[in-house]
């Protein structure tokens, strides 16, 4: 069957029985493909029926299906002629494991963070109306994604539509449907059906026109219903919002599902489906476990386990145990996780400290002025985020953390870039939009040790700190330079400047080539590969370590500028707002014979791929930074002896005057790929 589908209407044309060979056929590919390339499977495998029905009820692309996150979108795309595109699933320039409309009509919008979908569909069904035009909007939200209060706040103004709106509430817990099971079901089906609306609105007509007590009788009536209905019904949260609620549904019986779908499709305002699914349905391991199953790398399907055992320790890791140790000397430390127990390492801590633990689900704005609120009373909270993640918090880490001056402490995983997931989940701009905040310290470890040494700065320290670190296995190079973390202060590693060389001397340059290499964080191990390299070629070079993106050691900045010829800053971080540009800032007026290259990320969002794949495109891998360095400082065709005056004032030209906005892989921009 799986053969047969093209595009979004040709699964209108199977039979019942075909339908059912269909699912079966999708959930086969699914694991399959994921087995080879690594994606979301348990939450695809959950939404197959769900997914083939609303294909089945409405004509895509005229009609437009918003998926909340965008993960669980794989049966969409296959269903929407995307099947033979799944060998490339998540690699630089194939398909994207979540909606793009770049790649499909059928993608009506690009998503990637959570509870933004009824958000999104409210919008278009506004600008639907306002257009005069006709199609349907389904918003499909997971019951995961509607702890987020961006989706009651879209709640609240859908309950104003008086057009149709459809929302399907994808409940994969089941506990809904066990507690309430038949009887829910029951009344379901006598609400969505004809004859009771007409019912309820003819009966309600005739007692109005009853002098005296029709309206008494109308106002006992309606009182009477709203109270079984809240002994039998459990969507009156959102029918005393003035959303019409029907459910929950099985979301693996198709003919329920289209059923439900057709009557939803009828209703002139705004209404939500629950559907109840099994996350990881059709395969054993992914029912089992469906949490480890959620994002997975290559795995053998026979037993569910990786093909590639994972190397350990990884920075989350390091951070999950070393706050363990923290907050056995510190009975102030609680942690702060929005629904990622698991991804962000809090695993460890929530079965040691229970009681000093906080998942608040997927809500990184309360997150954050909770921490403020614990802060302000005497503890220290730690809130542990993805580095995308914290964007949405924002606001609050400005108003309520910082401006307060509060010591709630940020641990940021999976800064910069992250691979597969793609633009919403890269994590390359934290470092901007961080050290733009006053009060706000951030730090980025070089290795493993400076990580543990980090936290325990962190914690101790009476002010708002970041301390952000990369996803993956955690950098053990370096381990000879581990010592305490001094406010403020950088680190020279390996150094081979000059002595005794002032700035204003630097026309007058020796044969030999000195060149500072000055990186924060993960670019300090790449910095480490490139000073090795150079130094193979007879480049005297010195590695220093930033550590401190703010406030940023100018210091050593100084006297790195007054003992090198030229200076490199490397940042995993967009370009604008990144330290690469406050350091260069400080050398224009300051030193301002001296070349500073600034290596860091382009003003662009970078669509998924190998990590690797995407540090070569980018040009912060090693050997392109190397051949950067030779181009930006004419470091292969420098002569030797002092330079001449023009060659002493021709300062290179720098990356941030002129870096296109755009998105980076896949489709050019006007400008091309970077």
């Amino acid at each position: 069957m799986l053969e047969r589908i093209n595009g979004p209407q040709d699964i209108k044309a199977l039979s019942k029985e075909e339908l059912e060979t269909l699912a079966s056929e999708i959930r086969e590919f699914l694991i399959e493909k994921t087995s080879e390339r690594g994606g979301h499977l348990a939450s695809n495998l959950g939404v197959v029926e769900l997914t083939m029905a609303m294909f089945l009820t409405f004509d895509l692309p005229k009609d437009k299906i918003i998926w909340d996150v965008g993960h669980q979108s794989y049966t969409h795309k296959i269903l929407s002629g995307r099947k033979d595109a799944f060998d490339d699933l998540r690699q630089l320039g194939g398909l994207s494991g979540f909606p793009k409309t770049k790649e499909s009509p059928c993608d009506a919008f690009n998503t990637g963070h959570s509870s933004t979908s009824i958000s999104a569909g409210l919008g278009m069904a506004q600008a639907r109306d306002l257009r005069g035009e006709d199609y349907s909007i389904v918003s499909v939200i997971g019951d995961g994604a509607l702890t987020g209060g961006m989706a009651y706040e879209a709640l609240n103004n859908a309950a104003r539509l008086d057009s149709n709106f459809i929302i399907v509430l994808n409940d994969n817990e089941m506990s809904i449907s066990e507690n309430v099971g038949g009887i829910s079901r029951y009344l379901s089906g006598i609400r969505t059906g004809e004859g009771y609306n007409d019912l309820k609105e003819n009966v309600t007509g005739l007692l109005e026109r009853l002098p005296g007590i029709g309206p008494k009788m109308i106002d006992k009536i309606r009182r009477t219903k709203q109270g079984i209905k809240q002994l039998l019904i459990p969507g009156m949260l959102f029918e005393n919002m003035g959303i019409t609620y029907l459910g929950p549904v099985d979301g693996h019986d198709l003919r329920q599902l289209r059923k439900v779908l057709a009557e939803a499709k009828r209703l002139p305002h705004a209404v939500l489906i629950h559907v109840v699914t099994k996350k990881g349905k059709g395969y054993a391991p992914a029912e089992k476990n469906p949490a480890r199953f959620h994002g997975v790398e290559p795995f053998d399907i026979a037993t569910g386990k990786p093909k590639k055992e994972k190397y350990y320790p990884g920075y989350t890791d390091v951070f999950g145990r070393e706050l363990c140790r923290l907050a056995e000397k510190d009975t102030r430390i609680v942690a702060l996780t929005a629904a990622m127990p698991d991804g962000t390492g809090l695993i460890r801590f929530k079965k040691q400290f229970p009681d000093r633990f906080f998942d608040v689900g997927i809500a990184e704005q309360h997150a954050v002025t909770s921490a403020a609120g614990m802060a302000a009373a005497g503890l220290r909270p730690v809130v542990a985020v993805y580095s995308s993640f914290l964007q949405r918090g924002y606001d609050q880490i400005v108003h309520d953390v910082c401006l307060q001056n509060l010591p709630v402490v940020f641990a940021i995983d999976r800064a910069g870039l992250v691979g597969s997931d793609g633009e919403t989940h890269q994590g390359i701009f934290d470092l901007s939009y961080l050290t733009s905040i006053p009060n706000m310290t951030v730090l980025a470890p070089k290795n493993l040790w400076e990580l543990r040494r980090d936290l325990e700065f962190a914690v101790g320290h009476n002010g708002p700190v970041a301390v952000r670190y990369p996803r993956g296995m955690a950098y053990r190079g370096l381990k000879e330079f581990d010592s305490p973390i001094v406010y403020g202060r950088g680190e020279i590693l390996y150094d081979e400047g000059r002595e005794g060389v002032l700035n204003e001397e630097a026309a007058k340059r020796p044969s030999e080539t000195h060149i500072a290499l000055l990186a924060v964080g993960s670019m300090v191990s790449t910095a480490e590969h490139i000073r090795n390299k150079m130094k193979e070629e007879g480049y005297k070079v010195t590695l220093a370590n930033g550590r401190f993106i703010k406030p940023v050691d100018y210091e050593l900045v100084r006297d790195l500028a007054e003992r090198h010829d030229d200076l490199v800053t490397l940042e995993e971080n967009v370009l604008q707002g990144g330290y690469g540009l406050k350091v260069t800032a400080w050398a224009k007026k300051n030193a301002p014979l001296l070349p500073v290259l600034n290596i860091a990320l382009p003003d662009a969002y970078v669509e998924h791929g190998n990590v690797s794949l995407l540090r070569e495109m980018l040009g912060i891998d090693s050997d392109s930074i190397i051949r950067k360095m030779k181009e930006e400082f004419g470091l292969a065709d420098r002569p030797s002896g002092p330079l001449t005056d023009a060659e002493a004032t021709d300062v290179p030209p720098q990356l941030w005057d002129a870096e296109p906005a755009g998105s980076v892989g896949g489709e050019a921009t006007d400008e091309g790929t970077a």
